[in-house]
């Protein structure tokens, strides 16, 4: 596929592990397209994890990666949080959550080593990881009226538009995605039809 249209991210759920001088540092990614799944699973881990020392993790969100954080959740600055974005941006992956718990073993690691062991244990997850192309996708509404709704749904199919919602009626309303490649063959259909009116917006899951 061509890469202004697609991006990459895990299928689903993946661990890794990395031992340093007693210290456990365990891996977790997730799938995710929201914050609000990404506070879900930083949930359950620390539930899970109660008597562990540290949860540090980092996300990217978006076709572009560009809306992400680091957190290093009390380890010194950098040491942590930023290592694991780092692979993030290193294995090109986004719409994902990568926590690295840690299991402090009695002796210090250093910054140096901090960084070198949360980098290892989220590149360890990430080698386990399920990684997949996906489509970049546009949102779109429309609103017509029936009679042209033959018409208006064999272009949105000839375009890979995926329905979400419709309301059927003599003021048709329909709210799907398609893919981004084909957002200007689309629009260049739809220019040529009277009494429709759309919008083809940033996609957010």
């Amino acid at each position: 596929m061509d890469p202004l249209f697609t991006y990459h991210s895990i299928s689903e759920p993946a661990e890794g592990l990395y031992k340093e001088k007693g210290s456990r540092f365990i891996a977790y990614a997730f799938p995710v397209n929201n914050e609000e799944k990404i506070k879900e699973y930083l949930q359950q881990l620390r539930k899970k994890h109660f008597d562990a020392r540290h949860h540090c993790y980092a996300f990217r969100l978006g076709a572009d990666g560009k809306h992400y954080r680091a957190n290093d959740d009390q380890e010194p600055a950098g040491s942590a949080g930023k290592p694991i974005h780092g692979q993030l941006l290193s294995f090109n992956v986004t719409n994902i959550l990568l926590v690295v718990v840690r299991y402090f073993g009695g002796t210090k690691l250093g910054v140096g080593g901090l960084i070198q062991a949360y980098k290892a244990a989220a590149e360890d997850c990430l080698n386990h990881a399920s990684i997949n192309e996906y489509p970049i996708e546009k949102s779109i509404h429309c609103e017509f009226p029936y009679e042209k709704y033959n018409e208006v749904m064999k272009h949105l199919r000839d375009c890979q538009f995926r329905d979400h919602t419709q309301r059927i009626d003599e003021q048709c309303v329909l709210e799907g995605t398609i893919p981004l490649k084909n957002e200007s063959s689309l629009i260049q259909k739809f220019e040529r039809l009277s009494g429709l009116t759309y919008r083809i917006e940033e996609y957010q899951p």
